[in-house]
């Protein structure tokens, strides 16, 4: 279990089921406690079935060109089978916080990379979003109102015009005061582990189930997308090079163009967890770089990546490969310059994480190793 220990209440309480922010779906009240099918949005498809038709891959650095990775579907998988929130619930935070949750009527799920969001759609509660960050974008969140502003400034005046019922974030947003100032507003504000990778999504999940009262859905959902992230790691162990010097060495290239943003992501900033869990070499991790720096000329030159993986607006933002060879001339001195090699992904999606994580891992892994038509 997560550091976020669930302590129920024995009062009984009635469900007050969702009312959803001006011009989106909502839903019909149910029986507390009652299980019923996931309905839209259950995810049907399994990450790993496109990579059961690539052939191991021979020669990884021979391969040449850009591509993009993209999700085989536009919303996260949802569990088999949802349960309706038991509330209230009094749970102790990742800040030893200890916060009463009496409604999951209107929640807003807000962190940088969008896991947040993703795993509340995926214990069957997306209808219950009443507003957004800027890092969320599956299919159906376009609509919600954004409380994010200058990118992942979090908007004290616009959370609190959508009166929530609860606040699931975490210390990856800012500015804290207005955190404190939600939460003195009498809104329930729950602090998450702000760590994210590709090995810690069941805490992820059982974090924001327990805080929600649908623990026994977290459960379930957090064991099929085990199951998945086991069957995609197996296709990908089959494709990728198992030897070590054989193994593509890759980096992950933060860019943002027009504010002259270029940052090398490497240990402790989940895209090391990302690059090995797609057959790669983290050669940023390999030379000790630690969370995410400013890119140095040459040390980018002395780590010859062989790929290049970015976010796809950050390769916009440069106007495309050519753009990025021209603005960072040490990439074009390496293997990855040299054949062009740049897998970019939405840039809501490539870090999100959570339930979404076997589907963000089997999609790059196709970009990288399938054939050209595949990505």
């Amino acid at each position: 279990m997560s550091s976020l220990r669930r302590a129920c209440t024995a009062a009984a309480s009635a469900l007050v089921v969702l009312a959803v922010a001006t011009g989106c779906t909502g839903v019909g009240a149910g029986t507390a406690g009652a299980t019923h099918a996931a309905g839209r949005g259950t995810s049907a498809t399994d990450p790993a079935a496109g990579l059961q038709a690539i052939a191991p891959v021979t020669d990884a650095k021979g391969v040449t060109g850009p591509r993009t990775a993209t999700l085989a579907t536009d919303l996260p998988p949802t569990a088999s089978e949802v349960d309706e929130p038991e509330l209230p619930v009094t749970v102790t935070d990742n800040q030893d916080t200890e916060v009463t949750v009496t409604s999951a009527d209107r929640i807003l799920a807000l962190d940088i990379s969008g896991t947040l969001s993703s795993t509340v759609y995926g214990l069957g509660l997306g209808d219950h979003l009443v507003g957004r960050d800027v890092s969320t974008g599956f299919s159906g969140t376009e609509d919600l109102p954004l409380v994010t502003q200058n990118g992942h400034e979090l908007s004290a005046e616009a959370i609190l015009a959508l009166r929530p019922t609860v606040l699931l974030t975490d210390t990856s947003l800012g500015p804290w005061d207005v955190v404190l100032q939600i939460r003195k507003a009498g809104v329930p504000v729950v602090v998450m582990d702000p760590h994210r990778d590709t090995t810690n999504t069941d805490a992820i999940i059982d974090q924001v189930a327990t805080a929600l009262g649908v623990p026994a859905t977290g459960d379930r959902l957090a064991a099929e997308v085990h199951t998945q992230e086991q069957a995609v790691a197996a296709q990908v162990a089959r494709i990728a090079p198992s030897d070590r010097a054989d193994k593509l060495k890759m980096v992950f290239l933060y860019v943002r163009g027009n504010a002259g943003i270029y940052y090398l992501f490497g240990r402790e900033s989940g895209a090391d967890s990302l690059i090995d869990a797609v057959g790669g070499r983290d050669v940023a991790t390999e030379q000790d770089w630690t969370g995410m720096r400013p890119v140095n000329a040459e040390a980018l030159v002395a780590m010859q990546p062989d790929l290049v993986i970015m976010m796809t607006k950050g390769l916009e933002s440069v106007d495309g490969v050519d753009g990025l060879l021209q603005r960072v001339p040490a990439i074009a001195k390496t293997p990855a310059g040299e054949h062009r090699r740049i897998v970019d992904m939405a840039d809501t999606t490539v870090m999100s994480f959570g339930p979404r994580t076997p589907e963000i891992v089997a999609a790059l892994a196709t970009a990288i190793y399938g054939p050209a038509d595949a990505s």
